[in-house]
C-alpha cells in the first residue's frame, strides 16, 4: 500500500471577477496518509470548499496537480470519482424519496449488481444507526438525518477515501455530535478522510492532522501536539490566530 491516500502539489484555482483574477487557492500542498483524518481548518473564504471540490474533480485546477490514491485528477478524473465518496455541505437528496431508495438510485448509478446494493444499503443503516428512518421520506429528516443519509450515500460503493465538505455544517449539538461519532467508525473502517471545517472543537475532537488555511494558502500543517510546539500554545484558537498574523478579517466561527 503506498503511504499516500491524497496528495496536492502547488495546488491553484483562480476565479475571474471584475476586480481582476482572485486566487481562492494559491499554491496549497500537502499529503494525506492511508486511514487518517486530515482536517483542513479555516474561516469562511478559506479556500476549503474549492479544494475539495477540486479533489473531488468538480472543479478543475487553474495551476498546480493533486492525486488519489495515485490518480491524477486532471488525466484520470473517472478513476478518482470511483475512489471517493464526498459529501457536499449541500446534500442534494430527493424529499420524495426514501433513504432506502435514494441509496437504491445512487447504488444504480455506480451500476451496483441488486444484491449487492442491498446488502451495502443495510450495511450503511446499520453502521449508522439509521433504522428508524430507512423508510421515512426525506423531506420529513431533520437536517442532522439528512447528514447521516449523505454519508450513507457517499460510502455505498465502498469507496477507500472520503471528503467531507464541513460535514456538521448546521447541525445542532446533538446532531453534531453523531455525525462526528460517524466519522470516526468510518476511519476505523480503514478508510482515510479528508474534511473541511471553520469549527475549533470538531478538528481537535476528530483530525489526526490539521492544515491551517487562510486566503487561499496553507499557512501551517501538524498533529495538535506539533501546532502546540509550534506555536507555543495548548488552545487551537490562539494556535489559528498566531499562525494566520492575528489578522481581524480571519476571525473563524467558533
Amino acid at each position: 500500500m503506498s503511504d499516500v491516500s491524497i496528495e496536492t502539489r502547488e495546488l491553484g484555482k483562480r476565479f475571474r471577477s471584475r476586480t481582476g483574477d482572485v486566487h481562492a487557492v494559491d499554491g496549497v500542498s500537502f499529503s494525506v496518509r492511508p486511514g487518517e483524518i486530515f482536517g483542513l481548518l479555516g474561516p469562511n473564504g478559506a479556500g476549503k470548499t474549492t479544494t475539495l471540490r477540486m479533489l473531488a474533480t468538480i472543479l478543475t485546477p487553474s495551476s498546480g496537480s493533486a492525486s488519489v490514491v495515485g490518480h491524477d485528477i486532471r488525466t484520470a478524473p473517472a478513476k478518482v470519482r470511483a475512489v471517493i465518496g464526498f459529501v457536499a455541505t449541500e446534500t442534494g437528496l430527493y424529499d420524495r424519496f426514501t433513504a432506502r431508495e435514494t441509496l437504491r438510485f445512487f447504488g444504480r448509478i455506480v451500476r451496483l449488481p441488486e444484491a449487492e446494493l442491498e446488502r451495502r444499503a443495510n450495511e450503511a443503516f446499520e453502521l449508522l444507526q439509521m433504522a428508524p428512518i430507512v423508510d421515512r421520506r426525506v423531506g420529513t429528516f431533520s437536517t442532522g438525518e439528512k447528514q447521516k443519509l449523505s454519508l450513507a450515500r457517499s460510502i455505498i460503493h465502498d469507496p477507500p477515501v472520503l471528503i467531507l465538505d464541513e460535514p456538521t455544517y448546521g447541525l445542532d449539538v446533538m446532531a453534531a455530535r453523531a455525525v462526528t461519532d460517524t466519522v470516526r467508525l468510518l476511519r476505523e473502517q480503514g478508510r482515510t478522510i479528508l474534511l473541511s471545517t471553520h469549527i475549533m472543537r470538531v478538528a481537535e475532537k476528530l483530525c489526526d492532522r490539521i492544515g491551517i488555511l487562510h486566503r487561499g494558502r496553507l499557512l501551517s500543517v501538524g498533529t495538535l501536539a506539533e501546532l502546540e510546539g509550534r506555536y507555543g500554545s495548548r488552545d487551537l484558537e490562539e494556535i489559528f490566530f498566531a499562525a494566520v498574523g492575528s489578522r481581524p478579517d480571519a476571525a473563524p466561527a467558533l
